[in-house]
């Protein structure tokens, strides 16, 4: 039993690990477009829900889609009902791609180790890199699902197992609150629907366990997001919470649908297998949420916001404590992470004051605009601070390397400050003057700042990041960021040109405001790739002029 346990587990452990692999590749070179293709969407209901079953799929998680909903929902990017129909299409993506995934050919998994590898450790570029570790995670995923059949193989005669799997063939409320837990804690529906289908193919379970099981991974896959994201603002909250009340409430009437069928076992309009009913009644369900919620997805996140609201709720402040320690001055080594922490700090500061200025060029609020000030004179405060800080810690003998970390960390710092500066001042101030002059952008015009803005803040995250874990791979991430925002800046410019040309109202009386406006993104995008500059020089990653060639060196 010992040796069973171990190579289901060490199986399980590869199929979650090659999914993350997948994920990361996507992520790491088509973050930005599939951001904007998301806040894109958000006109229509039906082409929400498309966009969002398109990224689940290229993100082998419908997880990772509702994080990245909730976020933009967060920030007033896009609705909750438009978030919503993300989600639920996102549901439907990842059913497809455990469709996609369960598709064996004996030559497909050598092939896709060679052409991976090969692009990843010779790419010279990063999408051809990230290609190549998509690649080699799906070789990855097919080979654990592999490992997964010969682990259970034996299970099919051995006398242990069968009362388990007939009890849960039985009882499909075990099975199904079995299901729901193996999913949350793998974190990955896919992965928990690929190993139960699994199961069923090899003969270790039955097919209404199977199903009971996968109908139970969409409720623990539905629960992720919303465990997740407990204390995000409650716009996100009423997102994903929307998203289990609809995924998880169709599970159950699903389940109850089940074990009325159960005496009948009449699957054979599911397909010609029990593993093939399996996974096809998983795209069903799906398909069904989805059609079936959309019509009720304004009404029910409006029910859902007010139940979130807690009005009359009396507003509390608690003063921020600095990381700042100066008791510890004396001990070099945790000066310097004090001011790391406080620096991050001014970063994140930056973060929500970049993240809150843009909705104001379409709708001006002063609330809004008194607190990106007010985090504005916030920064002020703690980068004087920390300047001071450090330059007490500089009055004592310092080892060469902790020196030139302080240096870096106030060069950081003054950085961050300079980007804040920017947008309380002049992305703030043009605001304000298209609000006072009644100025509009083009719907085009429009449509590029904002998807420019949106991958400065994304290029910001990275950064915050790179501060915190010092990550080479990351760091040069940043650097490639920089090179690709300045030559977007300019494209962008030359479509503005363009509409000039061509004699657009809108784009004649918003002009100045428009170039300003992608020149201030432009800088506090530059402010924050500073970060990554000192890590790459540390590791020879960094030449005179530009990223030097060699391939990645952290290939986790």
């Amino acid at each position: 039993m010992i040796p069973f346990l171990l190579n289901l587990a060490g199986a399980a452990a590869l199929l979650l690990w090659a999914v993350r692999i997948i994920r990361t590749g996507i992520e790491r070179a088509f973050a930005a477009q599939l951001r904007k293709w998301l806040r894109r969407s958000a006109g229509k209901p039906l082409l929400a829900a498309g966009t969002g079953t398109f990224t689940a799929v290229l993100l082998q998680s419908s997880t990772a889609v509702a994080l990245l909903v909730a976020d933009f929902v967060a920030k007033g990017t896009i609705g909750t009902a438009v978030g919503l129909a993300i989600i639920l299409g996102a549901d439907v993506g990842s059913a497809i791609i455990t469709q996609i995934l369960l598709l064996r050919a004996e030559w497909l998994v050598p092939l896709l180790l060679v052409t991976g590898v090969a692009m990843f450790l010779r790419g010279r570029r990063r999408p051809v890199r990230q290609g190549g570790r998509i690649l080699t995670g799906l070789a990855l995923v097919l080979i654990s699902l592999d490992m997964i059949r010969a682990a259970t193989a034996p299970l099919r005669s051995n006398d242990a197992i069968a009362p388990l799997a007939a009890y849960l063939g039985d009882d499909l409320i075990s099975a199904f609150l079995l299901g729901a837990v193996l999913a949350w804690a793998m974190h990955s529906s896919v992965a928990a629907v690929l190993m139960f289908v699994t199961f069923v193919a090899e003969g270790v379970l039955s097919a209404p366990a199977g199903m009971s099981l996968v109908l139970g991974a969409n409720l623990g896959g539905a629960v992720i997001p919303f465990l997740l994201t407990l204390s995000a603002p409650p716009a996100a909250r009423t997102v994903v919470l929307a998203n289990l009340v609809l995924r998880g409430g169709g599970a159950l009437i699903a389940l109850a649908l089940l074990s009325g069928m159960i005496g009948s076992a009449q699957w054979g309009f599911l397909g010609a297998t029990p593993a093939r009913q399996t996974i096809n009644l998983h795209l069903a369900y799906n398909l069904i949420v989805a059609l079936a919620g959309l019509p009720l997805i304004g009404p029910l996140t409006n029910l859902l916001a007010r139940l979130l609201e807690k009005p009359g709720t009396a507003s509390v402040t608690i003063e921020r404590l600095s990381a700042l320690d100066p008791e510890v001055l004396d001990q070099p080594a945790r000066a310097l992470a004090c001011a790391n922490r406080e620096v991050l700090r001014i970063g994140e500061t930056i973060e929500t004051m970049l993240a809150s200025v843009m909705p104001l060029y379409d709708n001006w609020d002063d609330a809004v605009a008194t607190a990106i000030r007010e985090r504005e004179r916030e920064v002020n405060r703690m980068y004087f601070d920390t300047k001071l800080y450090l330059a007490r810690l500089n009055q004592q003998e310092l080892p060469e390397d902790q020196a030139q970390r302080s240096m870096e960390l106030s060069s950081t710092a003054a950085s961050f400050e300079s980007a804040g500066d920017l947008i309380a001042k002049n992305l703030l101030n043009m605001a304000g003057k298209r609000k006072e002059r009644g100025i509009s952008f083009s719907p085009e015009g429009w449509r590029d700042l904002c998807d420019f803005h949106d991958r400065v803040l994304s290029n910001m995250q990275l950064a915050l990041n790179v501060l915190m874990t010092g990550s080479i791979e990351a760091a040069r991430q940043l650097v490639e960021e920089k090179d690709l925002i300045r030559d977007l800046e300019q494209k962008l410019q030359h479509r503005h040109m363009e509409r000039l040309r061509s004699g657009r109202a809108e784009s004649i009386e918003s002009s100045n405001i428009h170039q300003e406006t992608l020149r201030a993104l432009k800088q506090v995008n530059a402010a924050f790739t500073i970060v990554a500059y000192p890590i790459l020089t540390r590791a020879g990653e960094l030449l005179t002029t530009r990223l030097a060639n060699d391939p990645d060196e952290e290939h986790g």
